[in-house]
């Protein structure tokens, strides 16, 4: 089963309300706190209850529109670790060329903007995954 607590910033608290299960209130400091309210709240309403079910909260703030914000942030992470991944391969691409073609470590790190230890770092980590 899945309770959908429906919390929003009240003062220095996060006032939950659970549309599935009709009058439970709750409210919690922090968001991380909020499934064991909500188990708390609908086992003193209904009875035991199993303490597996889940709890999805959606969270709101007065002139915050939480869910754009938290989207954004997920969108942009992901572009972070695609760019981070293409530049990888990018510089393992190049220090494998440059290296190819006889350029020493220092030579390399001239061209590519970096260390001659990151250089040594990259070549290394393509060795160490084709021989593992």
């Amino acid at each position: 089963m899945e309770l959908t607590a429906h919390a929003t910033r009240t003062g220095e608290w996060w006032a939950v309300q659970v549309d599935e299960v009709p009058g439970l209130f709750t409210q919690a400091k922090r968001l991380d706190q909020v499934p064991a309210m909500v188990r708390d709240a609908a086992a003193s309403m209904l009875g035991p209850v199993e303490s597996a079910f889940e709890v999805a909260i959606v969270a709101s703030i007065d002139g915050v529109d939480v869910e754009e914000l938290a989207h954004n942030a997920r969108t942009s992470r992901a572009a972070a670790r695609e760019a981070e991944r293409a530049a990888s391969e990018a510089s393992q691409r190049a220090v494998d060329q440059l290296r190819g073609a006889g350029l020493p470590v220092r030579d390399v790190g001239r061209i590519l903007g970096i260390s001659p230890q990151r250089v040594s770092m990259i070549e290394n980590r393509r060795v160490s995954l084709a021989t593992s």
